[in-house]
């Protein structure tokens, strides 16, 4: 495909770095949107708390990607702290898509950063996108976060919302947490283990975010996951069995309440997502399993 110039906010996250990594590789130009002053003409300075982008930023764009959001599990909720998740998702999608909806030469894709946190609880039932949003605190921040983007896809641009499950990689986010447990052979299943957690590759994530800035026919929301759930005790083996440690620590439901509070409720619940309509797109998956997801997590020489 020719070369696009495509804006990313949160560009310097997890995901971010690894999408501007491969989109600049295949010879895109990324402007990436950041709330510091710029350091250079690959950056353009947005402030989503008071709802601004700086002028032209984002002219020629054919598409924007917003990946931005603080981090779900850094710290312990509470009230302030729910209302910054809250406001860095819905504040920053709000802005953008009002930004990209006032352009007179206006993308032609809106891909928008979502959870699977959408679906809430789901037990041992298996949900795809067709399926009713959940309850709870996410649950309810999702269905925020992707009503925000509303300007955009009022005003014809083709909206994405990229439900993303929990991305497998060692550098960061909740997953990047479990490897120095397991390293050190103090992993172990969580609560009963008997969860469904629903996981992709961090490779497998940026390519489906590029499948779905490439692909017209996706448009609302996208789970971004592996084709086949696992539960938690599944995964935690799996982790146990690449690494070569053993696994055998339990995390007990008690524990994990009294150290993170309300967010543990997340961490206890079960969900099981299928990824129905990248499938149905013709995405193919590189790590559709749990072992190879954990091996690309691994720096070369640790992969076996």
């Amino acid at each position: 495909m020719a070369a696009m110039r495509i804006a990313v906010s949160g560009a310097s996250g997890l995901i971010g770095s690894a999408l501007t990594a491969s989109l600049t590789a295949d010879g895109h130009e990324v402007v990436a949107l950041v709330r510091r002053e710029p350091r250079g003409p690959g950056e353009a300075r947005w402030d989503p708390a008071e709802g601004t982008v700086a002028p032209g930023a984002l002219e020629g764009c054919e598409a924007v990607v917003n990946l931005a959001g603080a981090p779900i599990a850094a710290r312990r909720w509470n009230a302030a702290r729910k209302k910054v998740l809250w406001d860095s998702r819905v504040e920053g999608t709000a802005t953008l898509a009002r930004a990209i909806a006032g352009l007179d030469e206006k993308p032609r894709v809106f891909v928008a950063g979502s959870a699977i946190g959408f679906y809430g609880e789901t037990g041992e039932d298996a949900v795809d996108e067709d399926s009713p949003a959940g309850r709870g605190f996410i649950a309810e921040l999702v269905q925020a976060w992707e009503a925000a983007a509303d300007p955009a896809r009022a005003a014809g641009i083709r909206t994405v919302h990229a439900r993303t499950g929990l991305v497998v990689a060692a550098g960061g986010g909740a997953w990047g947490a479990l490897f120095p447990i397991f390293r050190a052979g103090l992993g172990g299943r969580i609560g009963d283990g008997r969860q469904f957690w629903s996981y992709v590759s961090l490779a497998d994530e940026v390519a489906a975010l590029r499948h779905a800035i490439d692909t017209p026919a996706l448009s609302g929301p996208v789970n971004i996951t592996a084709p086949e759930p696992l539960t938690n005790r599944e995964i935690t083996a799996a982790m146990g069995r690449v690494l070569k440690r053993p696994a055998v620590f339990p995390v007990p439901g008690f524990a994990l309440r009294a150290v993170l509070g309300e967010f543990a409720g997340d961490v206890l619940a079960s969900q099981r997502v299928r990824p129905k309509r990248l499938l149905e797109s013709g995405f193919t998956f590189t790590h559709p399993g749990i072992d190879d997801a954990i091996r690309a997590a691994l720096p070369p020489r640790n992969r076996v």
